[in-house]
């Protein structure tokens, strides 16, 4: 099992729809996030994109040398970037970070930020870009000169002269529901994210772009994206979750659905559906709360209960098919140390850092004698 964190670009704070203790997410406090993860034995994080967030590739670029081994997950926006200079951009990060790239491919589901940056094109059309644009990246990332004309995308003679440490390239993730993404999927990455839907509906997403990757001769990885809120014990993680959303009230949740609604991504459809538009029922899965979703788009569902409870749970998607676990939780530094020292002993990983399970010799000395040993 891998674990990864989230670096929240977009902002932070301890409850969600408030000023009220919101923090500065300035890069002296990213990379204390970035260098808590990194410590703590986090296989990598995940940078938001979007016109909601700092940039993810200037960001990444920052944290590269305040961390040591941790993995940077970025997004590529094909038909944002064109597929020539993405991969100039993903060798010279995946050189720099001595193979520390991850990238995930971001088609978009938004039509007006897709306009506002100058790509007018239907659903099904962007994801027809996505395919160019990964023909081309994937054959020029491995050394290739390519010439392609396609119906989206035309390029000469493309070429990148320093190529990247991970070959033939960094490992692709991508997320997407619809039928046009998954046959994406099951042809293209390496590893397909879902969000946190119920296991039910997980398992049938990923039987499906199994089946279809299997038919196109691929093995495929998976991975989710979720939030955590887990404490010592059940009713503690419960309040927190309450807590988390005090402030939200029927105003701020009309607003973010009026602004999902205009979302033609079929993923986050299936996100808003999760919750009533309410307080009522957020429970939609035994510890799956769908509050997060009340004012968030994206992942918009946390896993909620004591570290035996959360870890059960994440078993339980593990024994779906999940490796990859992308995971959140508000303010995000705090939150990465309590998932580490609460749920890291609990979990098969396959690291974990000096931070996650404390050596005896940092133990706390109680009366300037006696180690602790409890």
């Amino acid at each position: 099992m891998k674990l990864f964190w989230f670096i929240p670009t977009q902002g932070d704070g301890r409850y969600l729809a408030s000023s009220n203790q919101m923090r500065q997410t300035d890069h002296g406090y990213l990379k204390q996030i970035a260098q808590a993860v990194d410590q703590l034995g986090f296989e990598g994080v995940l940078l938001p994109t979007g016109n909601s967030c700092e940039d993810a590739w200037v960001v990444a670029s920052t944290l590269v040398p305040v961390t040591q081994r941790l993995k940077f997950l970025v997004a590529l926006r094909p038909g944002v970037m064109s597929p020539s200079v993405s991969a100039r951009m993903a060798a010279t990060f995946d050189r720099f970070s001595d193979g520390r790239l991850i990238i995930n491919i971001v088609t978009g589901g938004d039509p007006e930020e897709a306009k506002g940056d100058g790509v007018f094109l239907t659903h099904d059309e962007r994801y027809e870009v996505t395919e160019e644009f990964l023909n081309v990246w994937k054959r020029v990332m491995a050394g290739e000169t390519v010439t392609f004309k396609g119906k989206h995308i035309h390029v000469e003679g493309t070429k990148i002269i320093y190529l990247p440490v991970q070959k033939p390239h960094p490992a692709l993730y991508f997320g997407g529901s619809s039928p046009a993404a998954i046959d994406l999927a099951a042809r293209q990455v390496d590893l397909y994210l879902t969000w946190g839907e119920p296991p039910a509906q997980v398992a049938e997403k990923i039987a499906e772009v199994r089946k279809k990757a299997e038919a196109a001769g691929r093995v495929m990885r998976f991975g989710i994206r979720l939030h955590i809120i887990v404490r010592e014990t059940n009713e503690r993680a419960w309040q927190a979750a309450n807590d988390l959303i005090q402030y939200v009230d029927d105003d701020a949740i009309a607003r973010s659905r009026k602004a999902l609604e205009r979302f033609d991504s079929v993923g986050q459809k299936r996100m808003s559906a999760l919750n009533p538009g309410d307080r009522s029922k957020l429970e939609i899965s035994p510890n799956l709360w769908a509050g997060v979703g009340l004012v968030r788009g994206g992942a918009g569902t946390a896993l909620v209960g004591d570290p035996e409870t959360v870890a059960k749970r994440m078993l339980e998607y593990a024994d779906l098919g999940i490796e990859t676990f992308i995971l959140s939780g508000y303010p995000h530094l705090e939150e990465s140390y309590r998932v580490a020292e609460l749920l890291f002993p609990l979990l098969p990983l396959e690291q974990t850092g000096t931070g996650a399970g404390v050596e005896k010799s940092a133990r706390e000395i109680v009366g300037n004698e006696f180690r602790v040993v409890k």
